[in-house]
């Protein structure tokens, strides 16, 4: 992010801490309360209509074809229409993948969810508190109590470029709470379960996510970060009231809604794992996720009472996270859709 970028988004996103308060609110209880659509597809259109710059959305029920739908900009300043086969940023929806490599790990052997991470990363001890007490297991579930690097002053108006860099900013610095005690979501935790399955396997490990989860299930569209993609390919993201397209900025993996949806149904339906992995995944983490990087959010769900897996991805963030609950909402409603359409 270059330096007029990085000013006018910590502006932004100060000013958006006040305005947001006396206008957003309002369009929650509009959206909530609006009669329902009789498609997905026209709830698309009146989310655009409340603001989202674009959406798309994958649909995979059981006994049905699959649906790929998007309303609004794949690009606003080209006037490009949202492309469902779009690439979008997945932000903390990684953290699924990165669960299931540590479940094949530890059922490798290679990993064990009760060392701890001074075992893991000796370095750290003296400078992450409880150290010696915090299990792989427990920062897989986020009940570490490390602090969340994330959480630092201004982070998302220049966030670091690095381990290293990321790292710093918790060095040394109190934990919320002793391990095991609390829970609290914490991107520290798969910061440092990253570099733990990289020194494991002594190369980076995402190359072993493509091996183990992505090549199994032909997902030729999900990548690592934006170095391995044609950037015209990735939906634009924008951040309320902030002038640019944050498209560029590096955020982790990328993908479309529909490889995310068939791993989503792999992971819920148990193919993705191999004899004895599925029980150790599901004493460990969750089956569905959301993400919100600025200009991205993404929810990953699945509905065991319609046996169908949602996917939607928003372009557009705001410094409240109103449209964070305004999506919600939203996704509520396509839910609803979706139940009246099976009945």
């Amino acid at each position: 992010m270059n330096k007029k970028k990085t000013i006018m988004l910590r502006i932004i996103l100060f000013l958006g801490t006040v305005t947001s308060l006396f206008f957003v609110p309002w369009l929650l209880v509009k959206a909530w309360i609006l009669p329902l659509p009789e498609t997905v597809q026209k709830q698309l259109d009146q989310a655009v209509g409340h603001g989202f710059d674009g959406v798309i959305v994958y649909i995979d029920q059981a006994n049905k074809a699959p649906q790929y739908l998007a309303s609004g900009w794949h690009n606003k300043a080209t006037k490009t229409p949202a492309k469902p086969n779009a690439l979008f940023k997945i932000a903390s929806i990684s953290k699924l993948y990165d669960a299931v490599a540590v479940t094949k790990l530890v059922s490798q052997g290679k990993l064990s969810l009760d060392k701890t991470l001074a075992d893991y990363l000796p370095e750290v001890v003296g400078h992450i508190e409880y150290a010696e007490q915090i299990t792989l297991r427990l920062m897989i579930q986020h009940r570490s109590g490390i602090p969340n690097f994330t959480d630092a002053p201004n982070f998302w108006a220049n966030p670091t470029q690095s381990y290293e860099e990321s790292l710093t900013l918790i060095l040394d610095k109190p934990a919320n709470f002793k391990p095991d005690t609390d829970y609290e979501y914490c991107n520290t935790n798969y910061l440092l379960i990253n570099k733990i399955m990289d020194n494991a396997l002594g190369y980076n490990n995402f190359k072993f996510i493509k091996q183990e989860i992505l090549k199994p299930l032909n997902l030729k569209n999900t990548f690592s970060s934006l170095s391995e993609v044609n950037i015209n390919d990735v939906m634009s993201g924008y951040h309320v009231g902030h002038p640019f397209d944050l498209k560029a900025d590096e955020h982790g993996m990328v993908a479309t809604a529909e490889d995310v949806g068939i791993f989503i149904r792999a992971l819920n339906n148990g193919s993705i794992f191999k004899p004895g992995e599925q029980e150790i995944y599901a004493s460990i983490y969750e089956f569905e996720h959301g993400g919100w990087v600025p200009g991205y959010q993404s929810f990953a769900n699945y509905y065991k009472d319609l046996d169908a897996v949602v996917i939607q991805f928003y372009s557009t963030t705001d410094s409240k996270l109103y449209n964070w609950n305004l999506s919600e909402i939203i996704n509520k409603r396509i839910k609803k859709i979706i139940k009246r359409k099976t009945k």
